[in-house]
């Protein structure tokens, strides 16, 4: 920890210098640390990336990166890895805070993706590009005149110009266009009524604009990681529309990325002459969306308590160890046992943008195992922390996702259990963040933690259990708080 907040910027945010990149795995082992230090170099990191122009103020999302060191200037791109991390780097920031400006940034953020990155089969697009009409950044910004068109010459339009920094002179690349950003009133984002107003009409204007490109192939990996998230999200805040997304989005995966034979695939995109149509998936599955796709199962069961979500987990997590683990080193190879064969096969180690292969296979299969008590995911996770957990204390930017499986060998994973019909305990596990916990309730599935667990017999207890050994029950909601700590 000492490593990674040696590297923080303490005065605007972030890790190193420009161009910043967000970097949120670091940011969220700041907050799985939960320290006070920890947690407010985290919060510095959100709240100058939230006022900052990198996310959009207008219309909600993240771009890829900031030019520059105070995050004002983005690259435009928008990217659904980066909305996935964002988006659970909020989730916890307000779990752990309670601030709703990072609630707010969430909800925003999650919206961009439902309206602008969804396929109307429930999968979602890769990323929105920068340009539009070949200029980058067009979309996205402003001149006063467009925007006094928009809200008239009163002081419905100076708020605006004001709120979010619009000037004559501009501030981006000396064009006299504006990048909306609330970097003067830093941790301020609670919009005024008459500000959500001007916010809806410049959106409603905004959309009139040539939009940017689409990438529009949904991967399997990237995907994972949104579904994951977003299930995340839906469990902690009781969103319907968000939990139905994260289902509808695993339920696309399953039945579009998936051959008959169980093998699953990397890339699908619509035939542009049957956009309804079935599509087409190509490029066999990579390493790293089996880790991807196992972190999100598990937590779709998480969310609705449904069991088949428990068998996607365990199936992409066997096909994981089946086709890319090595058996003589240790680790998951990149490219599975069936692909094209190399003359020296490589390793996904780095997080970078992305999490590695490594760090999605090792905090997969540690979840994955506290849930269904399998031993060989839980060892195989541990062999890639001892291969790797000393490189990560080294480098700590540079491993950010595999900090977290660290942190859950160092200190042990809890399993929950409610049985019965009990919401009113599900949702009181689920009213603070619990990092280093998994949570078993609904149908059951094979594991220790159901037996001797008659869903008919017990009216409904929860259990705080580590390695299967459970101490005494809860009845009611402040007794299970009270043992969650």
């Amino acid at each position: 920890m000492t490593a990674l907040l040696a590297q923080h910027d303490e005065r605007l945010g972030g890790f190193g210098r420009a161009p910043k990149f967000p970097q949120t795995m670091s940011i969220d082992v700041l907050l799985h640390d939960g320290r006070p230090g920890a947690v407010d170099a985290a919060v510095v990191s959100l709240d100058h990336m939230a006022a900052g122009g990198i996310f959009d103020h207008i219309g909600g999302g993240f771009a890829r990166y900031s030019v520059d060191a105070s995050w004002l200037v983005p690259h435009f791109e928008k990217m659904l890895y980066d909305q996935a991390l964002l988006v659970r780097a909020y989730l916890h920031a307000w779990q752990v805070t309670g601030d709703a400006r990072h609630r707010q940034v969430l909800d925003e953020t999650i919206a961009c993706v439902l309206r602008d990155l969804r396929h109307p089969a429930g999968g979602f697009y890769s990323a929105e590009d920068a340009d539009s009409e070949g200029v980058e950044g067009l979309f996205h910004t402003w001149t006063v005149a467009e925007v006094t068109d928009v809200l008239g010459d009163g002081p419905e339009s100076r708020a605006a110009l004001d709120w979010w920094g619009v000037r004559p002179e501009g501030n981006f690349e000396h064009t006299g266009r504006s990048i909306p950003n609330r970097l003067h009133a830093v941790g301020e984002l609670a919009r005024p009524a008459a500000i959500d107003a001007a916010r809806a009409a410049l959106f409603e204007a905004r959309e009139r604009r040539v939009r940017p490109g689409l990438d529009d192939k949904v991967l399997t990996e990237w995907n994972g990681l949104f579904v994951a998230a977003l299930a995340e999200a839906a469990a902690a805040t009781g969103e319907v529309s968000w939990h139905q997304a994260a289902v509808t989005g695993g339920e696309f995966l399953v039945r579009a990325l998936r051959r008959p034979d169980g093998r699953w695939l990397r890339t699908w995109q619509a035939d542009p002459t049957d956009p309804a149509g079935p599509g087409r998936a190509d490029v066999l599955a990579f390493a790293a969306d089996h880790g991807a796709l196992v972190d999100a199962f598990a937590r779709l069961y998480e969310l609705t308590g449904e069991a088949r979500w428990i068998g996607e987990a365990v199936a992409a997590a066997d096909a994981l160890l089946e086709l890319f683990w090595d058996d003589d080193a240790g680790g998951v190879f990149t490219v599975g046992h069936d692909g094209e064969q190399l003359v020296a096969r490589q390793k996904d180690l780095l997080d970078g943008a992305i999490p590695s292969a490594a760090s999605l296979a090792a905090v997969g299969l540690l979840r994955l195992g506290a849930l269904t008590g399998v031993d060989r995911y839980r060892e195989r996770a541990e062999e890639i922390v001892a291969l790797l957990g000393a490189l990560a204390a080294e480098h700590p930017t540079s491993l950010g996702h595999l900090l977290s499986a660290v942190d859950l060998v160092v200190h042990g994973i809890d399993e929950v259990v409610v049985t019965g019909l009990r919401p009113d305990l599900v949702a009181t596990y689920r009213s603070a963040w619990h990092p280093r916990a998994v949570l078993a309730w609904g149908e059951h599935f094979e594991s220790p933690l159901w037996h001797g667990r008659d869903e008919q017999g017990d009216a409904g207890l929860a259990y705080v259990c580590r390695h299967y050994a459970c101490g005494l029950p809860s009845a009611t909601p402040d007794e299970l708080a009270a043992r969650l700590g």
